[in-house]
């Protein structure tokens, strides 16, 4: 199945939906996403930068909710 979306009819905003959807989509069949092998990398080097206290945390709505603010021009809280 092929699926056209109007891209340079949609903002910003309703791009990002799309991609929202089709990730929460993805993500729920997660075994057939196989990482490839720099992840594993990525994810060590952050570990090391937590464990240094290097890294600033926040919990993922607040992430989400900043994010879109973000998008609409707003700056995040």
């Amino acid at each position: 199945m092929q699926v056209q979306l109007p891209l340079d009819q949609m903002t910003l905003a309703e791009k990002l939906a799309v991609m929202e959807s089709l990730w929460a989509d993805l993500s729920r069949r997660s075994e057939d996403l196989p990482s490839p092998d720099w992840h594993r990398d990525v994810l060590l080097d952050r570990k090391r930068l937590a464990d240094e206290g290097k890294l600033k945390f926040l919990d993922w709505e607040e992430a989400i909710h900043d994010l879109r603010e973000e998008v609409r021009g707003n700056t995040p809280t």
